[in-house]
């Protein structure tokens, strides 16, 4: 069967672009891959994934709850973003653990490998030079600023909202770009609208695309560009028009920003305006354009954290530096515009992206922030390639291989400050070291170091550290008194640690993980009455908090208030169903109250989610050997005894269920080992006596009697 001549063409189109696409996909995975490996574990990700139930139980229950908290998100501080983390659940699914960051990494590289391809795809479609679109994507994907939402966990929200918004951004272009029947057009209207609304529930900072596809009707879509004019038909531009198609996404928007300002305000911080006073915001955006912009073009010294300048005004240099630096920029934008739109266009693109992350309402403790940039900086890369699209169209021969040369250059050099810059992200110590390098008074990082330090058990280094970050007046002095006094309490210090739990209950009333500190020190110093109050304050303010439960039920379990610990390992376990240690608890205190049938259901659960809990295994088969389940109590008692090779009650039980097995020489075998596990085993050497004294009555027969006369 022979192709036309027109297949053969649509063939050879699309041929080229899908080589190209391949290759810069497969040089960014190969410059991310270190990525894949590293352990450390930023800022706010025991909220997205250490501390959070709902990730740690996927589920449908679990993605209904992430879809459905909309104004106040229960387990993550801040906004609405359920799709991202729905994406960190299904990983965690797929065996994404603390201790195992690779499956979340992989999922982040494959959206960032996935987010170059459609940026590639988006600038073909604007300026119809497929090697140009693949050269700026390649730029774009291995830049060290890519580098921050891979390793991240947290980030994840960053690469799926800019995954689906250049979808909507790429529906949106194709509809102009070319002829389409309206039959054709309005399904990419609706497929633009539902990608935006996608990407608005993985991160609000996608609000502003709207806006954007406006700044693309303004150029490249009806002006003029460094590109070559009238390659494609246009689509016309009727200003009145272009808005009102986009009405649905300017509602989309505007809800989407209440909602973000809601739910930031009620679970984090959100600062207004008014509360910073006029001349900040002005300095604040003044200094991070041009600090992203030179950041962009020399990215050095990348860091998760970078302070606000101090003092914020024109004395400090970075501040002057930032406002100079915008008036001159500002004036060349005007300039530019005596021969092209793209540069003004392209920027506009960029600073109205960027625009929710600039600080206008305060909700971060750092001025900004590499992850901010990974979508606004569309905007630059097209007014890149309308550049060297139309430096190509003017320049010949060895000027063409001198542009291939700069770009595969400085493509490499890119690459290769990624992997520095990826190596620092192998373990949480040495990422915040590294950060503490390039900002030595931020007090946060000494406060995450610390953590990260008694994470490692190199308490006496995570002490100082805490001191340090108080010293310097941290932010979240509350969180740095409690783990704090977390710290001295594991060095056993506990007066200091019950004074540290004090003073961060004091700055902050409602603190409920300093109340559960607390009562766990005081249970542990058998203060039981003033633990159990504690407990029950922590959950008041934090009410899944699965621990309080746990510990509330072991208490009452302790002062033989069964009836109380049942009710408070059920609240554990109904939070978090696989709660191995709350089945196994549960299962205990109803086999104390003779449930035995339920207390059996509880065990095999626990053991289902810890196969290797020899102690499980022995109570599970004390239960089956109350119930007469000889066989199976037997089974799980072997169990026991192989997990645990020095058990010796285990073996004794084994012995016993044996003996009523009539399996006498293995019930021998079983309490001479129970004995020379523990010489001491008194009911051990009991039960062995018994068995070989029937052992002894066997062996002697019924007896002979008299002899017949």
């Amino acid at each position: 069967m022979q192709l036309k001549s027109s297949e053969k063409t649509i063939l050879q189109q699309v041929k080229l672009p899908v080589i190209l696409i391949a290759i810069v996909c497969f040089l960014v995975l190969i410059t991310h891959w270190p990525g894949l490996s590293a352990k450390a574990l930023s800022f706010d990700d025991s909220q997205y994934l250490t501390d959070n139930l709902l990730v740690q139980n996927p589920g449908w229950a679990s993605a209904k709850r992430f879809l459905t908290e909309i104004l106040e998100p229960s387990t993550v501080e801040g906004y609405y973003q359920p799709l991202a983390m729905i994406s960190l659940m299904l990983d965690y699914a797929l065996g994404g653990r603390e201790n195992n960051l690779m499956p979340f990494h992989r999922t982040s590289l494959i959206l960032h490998i996935a987010n170059t391809a459609l940026i590639i795809m988006l600038l073909y479609l604007l300026f119809d030079q497929i090697w140009i679109a693949a050269a700026v994507g390649l730029l774009f994907g291995v830049h060290p600023m890519t580098v921050e939402p891979i390793p991240w966990v947290g980030e994840r929200k960053t690469l799926l909202a800019a995954f689906f918004s250049l979808w909507s951004l790429i529906f949106y272009v194709y509809s102009r770009t070319t002829h389409h029947a309206r039959r054709t057009t309005v399904p990419l209207y609706i497929g633009s609208l539902i990608a935006y609304l996608l990407a608005l529930m993985s991160k609000p900072t996608s609000t502003p695309l709207p806006a954007v596809m406006l700044l693309l009707d303004y150029w490249p879509l009806c002006g003029t560009g460094f590109q070559p004019v009238g390659t494609r038909p246009r689509w016309p531009c009727h200003v009145r028009r272009a808005v009102l198609e986009k009405m649905p996404f300017f509602v989309l928007g505007g809800v989407s920003a209440v909602v973000t300002y809601i739910s930031q305000s009620r679970t984090a911080v959100a600062v207004l305006p008014s509360q910073f006073g006029f001349m900040r915001i002005p300095l604040v955006i003044c200094h991070n354009v041009i600090f992203y912009l030179y950041k962009m073009v020399w990215p050095v010294n990348l860091s998760s954290h970078y302070p606000f300048p101090s003092p914020l005004n024109l004395s400090q240099p970075m501040v002057l530096a930032g406002v100079i630096g915008t008036i001159i920029l500002i004036l060349l934008l005007i300039l530019s515009l005596r021969r092209t739109r793209a540069a003004i266009a392209g920027f506009s693109i960029f600073f109205v992206a960027i625009l929710p992350t600039m600080q206008i309402i305060g909700f971060t403790n750092v001025i900004a922030s590499d992850k901010f940039v990974y979508l606004p900086s569309i905007g630059l890369l097209m007014a890149l390639a309308s550049f060297l699209v139309w430096l190509c169209a003017n320049s010949k021969g060895i000027a063409k291989y001198a542009i291939a040369v700069i770009i595969v250059i400085s493509a490499a050099a890119e690459a290769s400050a990624t992997h520095r810059y990826l190596s620092f992200w192998q373990n949480s110590v040495g990422l915040y070291e590294y950060m503490l390098k390039r900002a030595p008074k931020a007090a946060d990082l000494y406060h995450s170091l610390a953590i990260s330090l008694q994470s490692d058990e190199k308490l006496d280094d995570a002490i100082k550290n805490y001191r340090l970050a108080l010293q310097l007046k941290s932010r979240n002095t509350s969180s740095v008194y409690n783990n704090l006094g977390s710290a001295l309490e594991t060095e056993g210090k506990f007066e200091e640690a019950v004074s540290c739990y004090r003073q961060a209950l004091q700055l902050r009333p409602g603190f409920a993980r300093a109340y559960y500190n607390l009562g766990h020190l005081l249970q542990s110093q058998n203060k039981l009455d003033e633990a159990a109050d504690c407990y029950r304050k922590a959950i008041k303010f934090k009410p899944e908090y699965v621990k309080a439960y746990y510990n509330l039920g072991h208490l009452m379990q302790s002062q033989e208030k069964l009836d109380e610990a049942i009710g408070y390992y059920q609240k554990a376990i109904a939070i978090k169903p696989d709660f191995a240690d709350a089945h196994y608890n549960l299962g205990q205190v109803l086999a104390s109250k003779g449930k035995l049938d339920e207390a059996i259901s509880h065990y095999r659960t626990a053991l289902s989610i810890q196969p290797n809990d020899a102690e499980a295994y022995y109570n599970l088969g004390h239960a089956l050997q109350l119930r007469n389940r000889l066989d199976e109590a037997v089974d799980c008692y072997r169990r026991a005894v192989s997990i645990k090779p020095d058990y010796a009650r285990a073996y004794n039980n084994l012995g016993v269920a044996l003996h009523s097995q009539k399996k006498l020489d293995q019930a021998v075998d079983c309490f001479r080992k129970a004995i020379n596990i523990k010489p001491d085993y008194t009911e051990a050497r009991d039960n062995l006596a018994k068995v070989l004294s029937s052992l002894a009555i066997d062996s002697n027969g019924p007896g002979s009697g008299r002899r017949p006369k």
